[in-house]
């Protein structure tokens, strides 16, 4: 008989306390809609190595859309949560006189390809290390550029010292004023305070709130074997293009948490 009330009371002790857990795991999910065990910031993020890589079609990718003609010299494409942002932005900076026009937006390895081979081709005169270097000033290599992303854009004019203009002065500083509050900034600031890569771009600007974890991801899951298929991959080892190019963006775009 002791040993049947001793068995009742563990039982009933068990059960209490698993009633306990489940009372306090609903009023988790009342409170913040899901369970603990998954992180509302990652359920809305879907990353691949072949999206990092820009091995991907975006014109039939689901996540992508279409740029209104509108706001953009050519035909292009942006992530949707990219494209949503940028409409906000644009929508504000017309209320400031500020016309902003997206000038490239996502460029998949094929694309990125052609831009790098053409540039290759060019600087045929030079050895092939400084060759690669050359076009790395401006130009990423293919499977390492932010653009494959659909998280960066273009804006209005491709030369520095257009922004220096009256009128693109106005422009670059209006982005640098208000472009954070969007979700945009810029990555390839001066090289000063040991940035290093690409050169200053006053006309790149990166959707962070995206482009962070596509980073994060990409440096955890890619590396030197995967940056091939083009002419001068070979070099991508001698110009540590994911430490130093991949990874040359600004201390402040380095220090973002969304």
């Amino acid at each position: 008989m002791k040993i049947l009330f001793a068995t009742l009371i563990i039982i009933l002790t068990l059960l209490s306390c698993n009633l306990k857990d489940k009372k306090k795991q609903t009023e988790t999910i009342l409170k913040t809609g899901i369970a603990v065990s998954k992180p509302i910031e990652k359920l809305q993020i879907s990353i691949t190595k072949n999206l990092v890589l820009g091995k991907f079609d975006y014109k039939t990718d689901t996540t992508f859309t279409k740029v209104d003609n509108q706001y953009t010299a050519k035909t292009l494409y942006l992530n949707k949560e990219v494209y949503s942002a940028f409409l906000k932005m644009q929508n504000a900076a017309k209320k400031d006189n500020i016309s902003l026009i997206i000038l490239s937006g996502t460029r998949n390895f094929d694309e990125q390809k052609v831009i790098w081979e053409r540039k290759w081709n060019k600087y045929s005169n030079l050895a092939p290390l400084k060759r690669a270097k050359m076009i790395l000033e401006y130009s990423s290599m293919p499977s390492s550029s932010r653009h494959h992303w659909g998280t960066d854009l273009d804006l209005n004019n491709l030369s520095n010292s257009y922004f220096s203009t009256e009128k693109g002065k106005a422009i670059y500083d209006w982005l640098v004023e208000n472009a954070n509050d969007y979700g945009f900034y810029q990555v390839y600031t001066h090289k000063g305070n040991g940035r290093t890569g690409y050169n200053l771009e006053k006309w790149h600007w990166s959707y962070l709130p995206l482009a962070k974890p596509y980073l994060d991801y990409y440096n955890s899951n890619v590396t030197l074997k995967d940056i091939e298929g083009f002419k001068g991959f070979e070099k991508a080892e001698d110009v540590d293009i994911i430490n130093i190019y991949v990874n040359g963006i600004s201390n402040k775009a380095k220090a973002y948490e969304s």
